[in-house]
């Protein structure tokens, strides 16, 4: 692990108290907006600072306590009873703030676009980008987000064909992102009359929202379609001409939204884009950055087998941090967190390492 740069955090430290003594004197409510922002910001990093030099002070007493040859025996033998746990709790502090002062991804804290595609499998398949669609679903039900429909393609037997969504909260990118790639399903078909197990499969894409600020869209680089919603889409498409296709012409991008009012279509259809546009941005820009150093984990490779669903084992099984968890029935009902954490957890450690070999 890279040495922990005291001197920034003291600084950070500080900076948040000059924050709280600044917002108690009860500043106008322009600058009050300003200093909350980044106090908050700064909260969880100046709280796990106060620990440590707590942490580091009782260590120093304990040491202290030692070395005095003054000390009698039970003194002696609590200090050296206490010391071994202490010395553990500054370690796991030094490594939660070198988790806080990695550089953050800006996109992060944004919405997302998810987009289900059934892949290899044919009914199957679809049948199992519903099954992922209703997972995310529940997980972003379980966090407070809110999931909403932008376009579905039906399968003939049930699911869909391919499914966009937005999902709108705090954080949703950062939990999300690493759901990007192929997904594995192995399971016995409901069609299946004989019982063998097919082998299926979905794609994910997760895209974090783009403003406008962020990406500028010419109105001559698009063209856009209208034209009646029916066919595959089932519930969630009536068949008025309400359908909105909007193409951009220098990437040859087609989005498409089929929702009830053009008018929420339209602007839909610019949401998706705008995402899209965006990540193709952040990716060129990632390439360049570490073209030969890109992390695994978060690499948004759509092509990259990244997980197995195995019903009849109950396994789920995350390829690129080899974790293996036999409760697939709760992972489906919206149970992610255990598998994002490790995602996450395995992507900070990676981003530690780098740090340390460029230190």
């Amino acid at each position: 692990m890279p040495t922990l740069p005291h001197d920034r955090i003291d600084q950070i430290a500080k900076r948040f108290d000059m924050l709280e003594a600044q917002m108690a004197a009860g500043p106008d409510p322009d600058a009050y907006v300003k200093l909350a922002s980044e106090y908050a910001e700064l909260q969880e990093m100046a709280a796990k600072v106060r620990a440590l030099r707590s942490a580091e002070r009782e260590k120093a007493d304990l040491e202290a306590l030692l070395a005095d040859k003054a000390t009698d025996a039970d003194m002696r033998e609590l200090a050296e009873a206490e010391l071994p746990d202490l010395v553990q709790r500054i370690e796991t502090l030094e490594q939660d703030i070198q988790i806080l002062l990695l550089p953050k991804d800006a996109a992060d804290e944004r919405s997302a676009i998810l987009e289900i595609r059934a892949g290899t499998g044919g009914d199957e398949a679809a049948l199992f980008a519903g099954d992922l669609f209703r997972m995310y679903e529940r997980f972003a039900a379980s966090k407070g987000w809110r999931v909403e429909l932008v376009s579905a393609s039906d399968g003939e037997m049930g699911g869909y064909k391919e499914i966009v969504a937005s999902v709108s909260g705090r954080g949703v990118f950062a939990h999300l992102k690493f759901e990007s790639g192929v997904h594995r399903v192995q399971r016995v078909p409901a069609t299946e009359a004989q019982g063998r197990i097919h082998t299926s499969a979905a794609t994910v894409a997760v895209l974090p929202e783009a403003e406008e600020v962020d990406i500028e869209i010419k109105p001559e680089d698009i063209r856009i379609d209208t034209m009646r919603a029916s066919g595959a889409g089932g519930q969630h498409v009536n068949t008025t001409d309400s359908a909105v296709r909007i193409t951009h012409l220098p990437t040859g991008i087609m989005v498409v939204s089929a929702e009830k009012s053009q008018h929420q279509n339209r602007a839909k259809a610019m949401q998706i884009l705008r995402a899209r546009l965006y990540d193709m941005e952040r990716s060129r820009l990632a390439d360049e950055r570490s073209e030969s150093r890109k992390l695994q984990v978060g690499s948004g490779d759509r092509s990259e087998r990244i997980r197995t669903y195995n019903f009849p084992q109950g396994r789920l099984t995350d390829h690129r941090i080899n974790l293996t968890l036999y409760k697939l029935d709760r992972v489906m009902m919206g149970e992610l967190e255990e598998v994002v954490s490790a995602l996450i957890a395995d992507h900070q450690s990676k981003l530690l390492a780098d740090v340390g070999a460029d230190g």
